[in-house]
């Protein structure tokens, strides 16, 4: 088939491209020439539109009067793509995201507060709570149904893998790398949010292609066959860096040098279900995904150790370690004061498994028994 890819050259732009290219189809991408990637084939077998994904104008000049058996919307403004590529191509696949659950941005929002554990593919939709971004995302999403009726939409999670441009692990390892004595998580780092690996993102999205009829007309969300935790994730950044950082535990309101890791002013879990892409396509992660953290953070130490100013600035930490310092022996002290209060009798939890247990009235345990 004739493919045209708009964008391309992100994280897993280059895993989808080589995927078409493999299979034999004619790929032209089309991006912006300011972002090349020694990960495309070359121009002469992949062939390049420079143009402004971002400018109708710019996109209609690039195509002339172009066709296509297929399209990939993976980046610039998708709601003028669409509009674009009406008459174009008869089969749209285009990237959108999670952030179209209720409570995924704002955890007030949905009753009771927080994204649904696990949301999916039908419970998507934001009211008018939204903020403008949020709305535009949701509102793009439909605008492709509508345009397009036989498109296939992917809602994507946080993507992980080499050249992320806001890599959540960088915090973690950063700090592992300054040999930092602890790491501050709110709420012991158990939040969870939905994730996938490059290639088994990558993979899903080709998965679709393969099977172009059956996903005509589909919204799939992707993610890995299962997720790991933020304190799950810092263990393993902990192992490949060869660094232990005891992690400090704080409420959430105060967990504020973690924000850049959580992304987000919440510690609400943003899980979503991919049943769906699995049921009917048959997606299984190609890589499994404590391997991919662990390929994820020899690539960070490789390529960010030695110089990480650029993406500090986009992760907004400011590795303030004086005031993390502050903060751990306030939790400390803290912590002292709460085991010293004493109860009646012990609050517990093992007796309804095992029978009564023993708890002289006045006995107390450590925070920690």
């Amino acid at each position: 088939m004739d493919v045209l890819v708009i964008g391309g050259t992100g994280p897993s732009g280059p895993l989808i491209v080589n995927g078409l290219f493999e299979r034999g189809h004619r790929v032209t991408v089309l991006h912006t020439g300011r972002h090349e990637v020694d990960a495309l084939p070359p121009m002469s077998a992949v062939p390049h539109i420079h143009c402004d994904p971002f400018d109708e104008a710019s996109v209609r000049d690039g195509l002339g009067e172009r066709t296509f058996d297929v399209v990939f919307a993976m980046y610039g403004r998708l709601r003028m793509i669409v509009d674009v590529l009406v008459g174009r191509t008869p089969r749209l696949f285009s990237i959108g995201g999670i952030p179209v659950y209720k409570g995924f941005a704002d955890a007030a929002a949905a009753t009771p507060s927080g994204m649904k554990v696990l949301s999916r593919e039908s419970d998507a939709g934001v009211g008018d709570e939204a903020t403008d971004k949020i709305r535009k995302i949701w509102l793009s999403e439909q605008l492709v149904f509508d345009k397009h009726p036989d498109a296939t939409h992917f809602r994507y999670p946080y993507i992980y893998g080499p050249n992320q441009v806001v890599p959540r692990e960088w915090p973690i390892v950063k700090r592992a790398l300054d040999r930092r004595p602890h790491l501050i998580l709110p709420d012991g780092g158990l939040t969870l949010f939905s994730h996938a690996y490059v290639e088994n993102a990558a993979h899903g999205v080709l998965l679709a292609v393969d099977q172009i009829d059956r996903s005509a007309g589909r919204a799939y969300n992707i993610t890995d066959d299962y997720q790991l935790t933020v304190a799950q994730l810092a263990e393993l950044v902990m192992d490949e860096v060869g660094h232990r950082m005891e992690v400090v535990s704080v409420p959430d309101p105060a967990g504020r040098p973690a924000r850049s890791i959580i992304q987000n002013d919440t510690t609400h879990h943003r899980v979503v279900d991919a049943s769906l892409i699995r049921d009917e396509l048959g997606y299984a992660d190609l890589v499994d995904p404590i391997e991919a953290h662990r390929r994820t953070i020899r690539w960070q130490i490789e390529h960010l150790g030695r110089d990480s100013a650029g993406v500090d600035r986009v992760l907004e930490d400011p590795y303030d370690y004086e005031a993390e310092d502050r903060l751990v022996a306030l939790q400390r002290r803290f912590m002292a004061d709460a085991a010293a209060i004493e109860f009646t009798a012990e609050p517990g939890f093992t007796s309804g498994y095992y029978g009564p247990t023993p708890n002289p009235a006045g006995a107390r345990r450590s925070m920690r028994g």
